[in-house]
């Protein structure tokens, strides 16, 4: 096959050896050659100006356009595509004169491309034309003749978007009157390529036969040859008439050619199409040449009349048409009864083929044009045409189209009038095609009609009333002559003949119904011809009242407009009828309906026929006369005796029959008897008359529904409305309904009926139609019936409530609500009535509570809210339009003020209530015209008094005190109440709360809207202090320690209302909210003071408008406790100057206070509170008043040491001693900030201070529970944590300027007295609560001992003083000392509570690093044993994880492996789980401290217990999917992406930040060190996985923690110390290899170790490297030991490696290979050789012994096969 091609080098521009060639050819013959490529080809353009030789051309064709039109010469589609848009773009952006030089080899791209077998680049070609004549303009006038002839075939593609981008081309070059100039210009050359095409080209001509398929040379030439017959035509159509005559001459070498003719016949239908479209535009434009060609053209033409394709048959009949119309002879050349009608009849009774709308119209102009001769006889040639319509009509491919059936019937009506028109006479002949065309034509089509459903909707009945009126106009015009006989002839046949086929479907019992209303429809139609002329066929007529400007009723009930109104004429008036019809058809007509009446009547008395009744009811809609009532009563003539005679006959058959029917009880059908009741009351001559009818009807035992249904026909059209509007206005009907109402709502709330919904559905129905159908902006019955009936709806709904547990409410509820929201819409100031009102009230009361109080379902809460919202529609526009007030918005503000202030509502409840009051308020809002004075009325109206606000403030509780109090923001020395935590769930939200939020959306509404009031200052002032009152509420909740679940759940809940801090900070007066805050902070303190500091700190407000608020410092003086409070939430946000000033005032008056003012509220509590605060707040330097201060401190333990608590036992809280003593102990604390200066005497006041405190707390625990004596405690320990970090980071400079021995005294004296008071007090606090979680009273306690505890040494742990703790038969190696503490503490990480775990943990894991080495002094009596063996971690400890395990499997165990368990922060379950991992972390620490045999000793007993594989499965429901830190996918790049196992976790007492990711990242790091510390253990779990999981832990580790562990492993390696005798060890980072050499004597070793990419769950890999004086199989079995070794051994490599080294060693020195496992020692245990055979005296390992009996169930050597023992 030979080599690929290589490609061309880049840049090479030697050009190939054709191009040189031709470059050679050039200089020799002195041409030049203008193009590459053969010439002769058809499909290379060619036109390509060479690159070389052409210098001329070259400097006319930019580089870049030459590169583009080489690419359109491409076959490749989507390169000629991507050229071409490229050509395009560039003509668009380059420069005129670049462009210009295109346009000599643009014609031959053209024409070739152009008719591109690929549509989208013929697009694109004409779209860059475009742009091409854009930019050159009439620089393309001499490439105008080579261009036209394809340019004219392109705008005639058959694609439309190349055909119209073509013309949009033409039109931009050309402007409309020069168009046909320029076709006139260039028609020689436009006509040559046209009759090339058509006559010369084939398919192979046109394409390349190599490279085109058969098919697509084929599709292309159809194409093309369609594209030039239009093109032919459009030449012509556009060409001017005198040049038509010019280019006639030029066309009969085309008509002469037969193979032009026979396009007629082809078989592509798009090319007989085009061919028909141009022999019209011929017979148009040319005629005599047509006429020349007749022979030819009829042929053609009318021998092709029964094409059926849909694209070939509009051209078709047109040229049919043409035919006809030009060539007058036309006849003569064709056997118009062989060839042609035969065709026609046959598409004719098909239907058309499909084809009926584009045929059927063409019918009447084409036999108008048959001479008469052709068509004789006349009575067969029509009877056939018409027979030949009717059959194609009753096609199922016809009838299944309308438009096909209009089109045929009209057609046929056209043809019949012509053809009567024709036949006018009264000669044989003319009257047999007459009686032919009623009798067996018309009539019979009629009934045809009336009997299909599909085409009663057609035209028929309409044309057939066209007709008889035009036949009766003419024999009115031309009365008494031969044509008015004939068509008064022709209307008495027609009569005739229709009576009796309406007879016909009358007169039978089982009548179709659907046949009846067709002929009623009909009867009607032709009724009053002259309105129903030409009908909308689309469009029904409809009758509406001209004033309604309502908009439909969105009911349930749906529209009460009859549906058969859509055929209902309006009423006639007298006289009507004699205008409209004359007696030739008036009489028949009316003769008709008297009998089809007649006899319906008979049917419908004798055989109880509903359809007879309905067709009667319909005839009598529309025929309403006296004199067919006559008729009717005629058939009853034999009236009973002392019945009431009427006059009026409509009046008499309506008591005789239709009462009679309206009470027969089986009937279920009455609508169309109410349609006779109308027909009746139009026939009556007075209102009184109907009146009286219809009251007595009333008053009857009628059905409800009956009643109904007359009042929706009064509805339904103006005139019947009229005939009723009395009696609908009168008390008849008006009383009746109200006892309707009142009976539905008593009965209906009160029955137990199970289908009352259905047995009073039509009686809501009513109601809801009386009240809610205005006519002409009135009510329908009279205003007082309307109040009366919305007075009864509303006391049942208000019923509805109490009713409800009875579960019977809901369908009256729901009926009512369907006609209060109907009312609410359809009546326009409906609540300008007090009954109206009333009903609003109501529902908006039960759509404001919640359904646990009401009781209502689902259901009928959506449809109260729907009423509601309908009803509140209402009332905005009543506001916005009348401008009245209404009392509803005073009296639902009020009911809410009082639901908020006196219920205890729930969370569900208030969101409901905000729902209902946020719909109320939003409306308003979104009317512009309701002033803003109701809204600001309304505001007031909710929001309540200073009173009632103070009131519910009260009621708050105390226990947010706590948290300020312990973080020192608020100081106190007062006795608080109040502040015990609660654990039980809050069940009801404090009115407090509530009242904020609903007022803070709604003030928040209101400000979004920017409304603007009378009086802005005092009005904004309002809506401030209600954000003041909803910050306070949030702060009480932030400054909750735990806030309950539904607390929580408000939070939640505002934020889904939107209703945020920030948002009403950005819509509030920040000046204005802070100076209302300031001011109730001085006044109240406590928090308002915190509230106000929330608000500085989420704000940036400057120190000038802090400072505005006070002014001076002086402004706070005398001090209470409210300016306190604000004065030490104020310091942080104020300049160091005045925080200077506070303290150089504060330590002023220190200095005066005596003993007497040390306690007091403006003495020394007060001022070293705020110098407190001032010390904390900033880094100013306060050394001179430090100074001072603690020697005046130190003046008072002298003179006053009785109010300074050291060394007792407190038996009651002393508040103001302890709020003293607190602040004094916070100082001590904020001075160890700068202590280098304190003398030796200061020093021994604060450290032996610090140690009598604490020992005042520690014997005071039965105050715990009190606040301040908790702060107390907490201010003791946590001086004595600042202390120990002070002394703990002391650096030797420091130290140096220390007094002397300071040091030494605190570490043999204080530190241990510290530790010897708290650990004890901390065990005595867990001992008496054992259950303490969280959230108890205990908790900061707890965190703060905690934290001092953290700073006990592992010397003060093992001289522990606690009381002795033993458990019988705990195995210990341990000292007492440590049992006693292990036995005390570890227990304590089942305690309830974060802080006491965390310490517990910190404390032992000083000690877990010693526990092992008291099991190494019995590690010599391990080792003989036969049996497997192993050893316990410490007891206490294990004690502690099972307990742990069976908690823990009961929570976990039900989750996944591999499912991330989300663990709620600070609940029980986290308490436990925290516990857990902590336990693990102090057994991995105590593990990794062991030795290698130790350990191996260890994993066995973790094996045995199943503990590691317990740990493991819970740690993959723990750890997260994505264990990635936050903010470090953003902030790193993807290698330093921090995660849980990268970052260490800071287990900070004190700290609650991201405790939602404390268990994972606690949970990481335990796996981290699980795979660690015990990587065989892992890989042995691991592996005995199901597949599920083991993927699982593949994937996880595999992703982010194996590099973490193998960098480890690998720097650990780089930086180990250890050194190895004989043996060199060297790691490589990049390849993750180790490489091990071993040399002793003349054997040198070299092992590879390469950690895999899951390390360390899958295998090390051990590779060969140099090896010097070892034998293959030694080499290899030291390869499998250390292969073995770093597998099983739960250590690093460097420990493996040892382990290895120490095997080889002892083989060299002697010691021989155990011969079970090859290894001198143990690959588990880490053991020698030890137990021989007594027969062989071969050696074993103890444990490789005992596998081998217990494996092989027997007791012989394995060498020798004698017994061992």
């Amino acid at each position: 096959m030979g080599d690929r091609p290589k490609q061309r080098t880049k840049g090479n521009v030697r050009p190939s050896s054709s191009g040189r060639a031709a470059e050679l050819l050039a200089k020799e013959r002195g041409t030049v050659p203008g193009f590459i490529g053969f010439g002769t080809s058809s499909n290379d353009p060619g036109y390509v100006p060479a690159i070389q030789g052409a210098e001329e051309i070259d400097s006319l064709v930019d580089a870049d356009f030459r590169m583009v039109l080489r690419k359109l010469s491409k076959r490749d589609v989507i390169t000629k595509l991507k050229a071409m848009q490229e050509f395009g773009t560039m003509c668009k952006e380059r420069e005129a004169e670049i462009v210009k030089g295109v346009l000599p080899y643009w014609p031959r791209i053209y024409c070739k491309i152009s008719v591109d077998h690929d549509r989208r680049v013929r697009e694109a070609t004409q779209e860059a034309f475009e742009q091409l004549i854009l930019k050159v303009k009439k620089h393309l006038a001499p490439h105008l003749k080579s261009l036209m002839g394809h340019w004219l075939i392109a705008q005639c593609d058959t694609y439309s978007p190349a055909a119209s981008a073509a013309k949009v081309a033409f039109e931009k070059a050309f402007p409309p009157s020069k168009q046909p100039e320029a076709l006139v210009f260039c028609k020689e050359e436009i006509l040559t390529v046209l009759q090339d095409h058509l006559l010369k080209e084939t398919p192979d001509t046109l394409s390349d036969l190599q490279t085109v398929p058969e098919e697509e040379r084929e599709a292309k030439f159809f194409r093309i040859l369609t594209c030039s017959l239009l093109a032919l035509k459009k030449l012509l159509c556009t060409l001017p008439s005198n040049e038509n005559k010019l280019l006639e001459e030029k066309l009969k070498c085309l008509l002469s050619q037969n193979k032009f003719w026979k396009y007629g016949k082809h078989n592509m239908p798009q090319v007989r199409s085009a061919f028909f479209e141009l022999i019209s535009a011929f017979c148009f434009h040319i005629p005599d040449s047509m006429n020349a060609e007749a022979s030819r053209l009829c042929l053609a033409v009318l021998l092709s009349i029964d094409d059926s394709d849909a694209v070939v048959c509009p051209a078709l009949w047109e040229a049919v048409l043409h035919v006809l119309t030009t060539i007058e002879d036309c006849w003569s050349h064709v056997n118009a009864k062989k060839g042609v009608l035969p065709k026609l009849w046959t598409v004719l009774r098909e239907g058309g083929r499909g084809l009926a709308t584009v045929i059927y119209p063409n019918l009447l102009p084409f036999i108008s044009k048959i001479p008469h001769g052709i068509i004789e006889p006349k009575l067969d040639y029509f009877r056939t045409f018409f027979t030949s319509i009717t059959q194609g009509l009753l096609t199922e491919r016809a009838m299944a189209c309308n438009s096909e059936c209009s089109a045929i019937i009209s057609a046929f009506m056209e043809c019949l009038r012509f053809t009567v028109l024709q036949n006018v006479g009264n000669e044989k002949e003319q009257i047999d095609i007459q009686e032919m065309l009623i009798n067996e034509q018309l009539i019979p089509l009629i009934n045809v009609v009336i009997k299909e459903p599909r085409l009663q909707n057609g035209p028929l009945f309409y044309e057939v009333a066209e007709v008889l009126y035009f036949w009766k106009t003419r024999a009115e015009i031309a009365n008494g002559d031969l044509a008015a006989l004939t068509y008064q002839r022709m209307m008495l046949s027609f009569w005739d003949a229709f009576s009796s086929i309406c007879v016909g479907y009358v007169d039978v019992m089982d009548a179709d119904e659907k046949s009846l209303a067709a002929m009623s429809s009909l009867l009607q139609i032709l009724q009053n011809p002259e309105n129903k002329m030409k009908p909308n066929k689309k469009k029904a007529v409809k009758v509406r009242f001209a004033e309604d400007t309502q908009p439909e009723s969105n009911t349930e009930h749906g529209n009460y407009v009859d549906l058969r109104s859509n055929n209902e004429p309006s009423i006639p008036t007298p006289g009507i009828h004699e205008q409209c019809l004359s007696s030739l058809q008036k009489e028949p007509l009316e003769d008709l309906v008297c009998k089809v009446a007649e006899l319906s009547l008979v049917y419908a008395n004798e055989q109880k026929s509903d359809r007879h009744l309905k067709f009667l009811s319909a005839l009598l809609r529309n025929f309403s006369s006296r004199r067919v009532f006559h008729v009717l009563l005629e058939d009853g003539s034999n009236l009973e005796a002392g019945k009431v005679q009427y006059e009026n006959p409509s009046v008499q058959f309506l008591y005789e029959n239709v009462i009679d029917w309206l009470k027969e009880d089986g009937r279920k059908e009455t609508d169309f008897l109410v349609d006779i009741l109308y027909s009746v009351l139009y026939c009556c001559s007075s209102a009184t008359e109907r009146e009286n009818i219809l009251n007595d009807l009333t008053k009857m035992e009628l059905k409800w529904n009956i009643i109904l249904q007359i009042i929706q026909k009064a509805c339904s059209s103006s005139e019947r409305h009229s005939l009723s509007s009395t009696w609908l206005k009168g008390d008849v009907l008006g009383e009746r309904l109200v006892t309707l109402a009142d009976d539905l709502c008593n009965t209906s709330l009160k029955t137990t009926v199970v289908s009352m919904e259905s047995f009073h559905s039509e009686r809501w129905t009513l109601l809801s139609l009386v009240l809610s159908q205005p006519i002409k902006n009135d009510s329908l019955i009279g205003e007082m019936y309307v109040k009366r009936i919305i007075d009864k709806l509303q006391t049942a709904l208000a019923k509805a409530k109490d009713l409800s547990e009875a579960g019977n409410t809901e369908p009256s509820v729901s009926f009512i609500c369907d006609i209060a929201s109907n009312f609410f819409i359809s009546v326009k100031g409906c609540l300008l009535m007090p009954s109206s009102e009333d009903l609003l009230f109501t529902i908006f009361q039960l759509c404001a509570q919640n359904q646990d109080t009401t009781r209502l379902s689902d259901f009928l809460v959506n449809k109260l809210k729907h009423t509601w919202l309908c009803g509140l529609t209402s009332l905005v526009h009543q506001l916005s339009d009348t401008h009245k007030e209404s009392t509803f918005l005073q009296r639902s503000a009020f009911w809410v003020k009082n639901q908020l202030l006196s219920s205890a509502l729930d969370l569900k409840s208030l969101q409901v209530l905000i729902s209902a009051v946020n719909d109320l308020l939003t409306q308003l809002l979104q009317t512009d015209e309701v002033s803003a004075s109701v809204l600001k009325d309304y505001i007031e109206w909710l929001t309540p008094n200073k009173t009632e606000w103070e009131k519910m403030r009260e009621c708050l509780s105390n226990e947010w005190i706590r948290k300020p109090l312990l973080e020192g923001r608020l100081s106190m020395n007062c006795e608080i109440t109040g502040t015990d935590q609660k654990h039980c769930a809050m069940a009801k939200l404090p009115s407090h709360l509530c009242t904020a939020a609903l007022l803070s959306k709604m003030v928040q509404l209101i400000l979004e809207k920017e409304v603007v009031f009378e009086n802005p200052e005092a009005d904004r002032n309002k809506f401030e202090n209600i954000i003041a009152e909803y910050l306070y509420a949030l702060q009480w909740i932030e400054e909750l320690a735990n806030p309950p679940c539904q607390l929580l759940e408000f939070l939640y809940h505002l934020q889904v209302l939107n209703v945020s801090c920030g948002k009403l900070h950005t819509l509030s007066n920040i000046p204005c909210l802070l100076q209302i805050l300031f001011e109730r902070s001085k006044e109240n303190g406590r928090l308002w003071a915190l509230t106000m500091a929330k608000l500085l700190n989420t704000e940036s407000i400057s120190f000038s408008e802090i400072k505005a608020l006070f002014v001076t410092a002086e402004r706070f003086i005398p001090l209470t406790e409210g300016r306190l409070h604000t004065l030490q939430n104020l310091s942080p946000f104020l300049p160091e100057e005045d925080n200077k000033e506070l303290a150089v005032y504060c330590t002023s008056k220190l200095k005066e206070c005596d003993g007497s003012g040390l306690l007091s509220i403006d003495g020394a509590f007060v001022n070293l509170a705020i110098l407190n605060s001032c010390l904390n707040s900033g880094s100013v330097d306060y050394g001179e008043q430090i100074s001072e201060i603690i020697k005046i401190i130190i003046s008072w333990r002298n003179d006053y040491e009785d109010n300074f608590l050291f060394s007792c036992n407190l038996q009651e809280e002393k508040p103001q001693l302890l709020g003293f003593n607190i602040e004094v102990i916070r100082f001590i604390s904020l001075l160890l900030n700068n202590p280098p200066s304190l003398l030796e005497s200061e020093w021994d006041f604060v450290m032996c201070s610090m140690l009598a405190w604490l020992e005042t707390v520690s014997e005071s625990q039965a105050l715990f529970p009190r606040a301040l004596m908790q702060v107390f405690a907490c201010a003791s320990c946590d001086l004595s944590v600042a202390l120990s970090a002070y002394f703990q980071e002391a650096t030797p400079e420091i130290i140096e300027k220390l007094p002397t021995n300071l040091m030494t005294e605190w570490q043999e004296f204080f530190s241990e007295g510290i530790h010897s008071l708290l650990l004890p007090l901390l065990v005595k606090i867990t001992r008496k609560e054992k259950d303490t979680l969280e959230t108890s009273f205990q908790s900061s306690m707890l965190k703060s001992l905690g934290k001092a505890l953290t700073y006990i040494s592992k010397d003060q742990l093992l001289n522990n003083k606690l009381p002795a703790k033993f458990v019988a038969g705990q195995k210990t190696n341990l000292p007492d000392k440590l049992q006693t503490l292990l036995n005390t503490l570890f227990p304590l990480l089942l305690f309830r509570s974060r802080p006491v775990q965390i310490t517990i943990y910190q404390m032992l894991n000083k000690l877990m690093c010693e526990l092992p080495k008291f099991d190494d002094v019995d590690l010599k009596s391990y080792g003989d044993e036969e049996e497997e063996l192993l050893l316990s971690p410490p007891a206490a400890l294990m004690n502690v994880l099972t307990t742990q395990e069976d908690l823990l499997e009961n929570i976990l165990d039900c989750i996944p492996v591999g499912e991330f368990a989300v663990i709620q922060p600070l609940s029980e379950e986290f308490c436990l789980v925290l516990g857990y991992l902590l336990t693990w972390k102090l057994l991995l620490t105590f593990f990794k401290a062991a030795s290698s045999q130790l350990r191996a000793l260890y994993s066995q007993y973790l094996r045995r217990t199943k503990s590691l594989n317990k740990l493991l499965y819970h740690l993959f429901r723990l750890m997260p999917e994505n264990p990635t830190l936050p903010p470090s996918t953003a902030e790193l790049p993807n290698k330093d992406v921090k995660t849980y196992f990268t970052e260490e976790l800071d287990l900070d007492i004190k700290d609650s930040s991201g405790l939602s990711s404390h268990i994972p990242h606690l949970a990481c790091s335990v796996y981290c060190m699980t795979l660690k510390d015990l990587p065989a253990m892992v890989r042995l779990w691991w592996n005995s996985c199901e597949k599920r999981v083991f993927q699982v832990v593949d994937k996880f580790t595999s992703k982010y923690v194996s590099n973490v562990l193998s960098s480890q492993e690998i720097s650990s390696v780089q930086t180990s110390t250890q050194l190895f005798n004989g043996m060199t060890v060297k790691a490589r980072s990049a390849t993750r290899e180790v490489i091990a050499t071993y040399s002793v004597d003349d054997i040198f070793i070299e092992l590879i170790i390469q950690l895999p990419p899951n390390y360390p769950l899958g295998s090390i890999a051990v590779e060969s490297g140099k090896r010097v004086g070892v034998a293959v199989q030694q080499w290899r079995n030291w390869m499998l030991q250390l292969s073995t070794y770093l597998t099983h051994q739960n250590g690093s490599i460097m420990e493996g490696l040892a382990l290895w080294k120490n095997n080889v060693d002892k083989r060299f020195e002697g010691v021989e290979d155990c011969m079970i496992c090859f290894s001198v020692i143990h690959g588990s245990n880490y053991s020698l050789p030890k137990t021989a055979c007594r027969t062989c005296k071969k050696k074993f390992h103890s444990a490789c012994l005992y596998k081998w009996f217990t494996s092989s169930n027997k007791s012989t050597c394995p060498l020798c096969r004698e017994t061992f023992f």
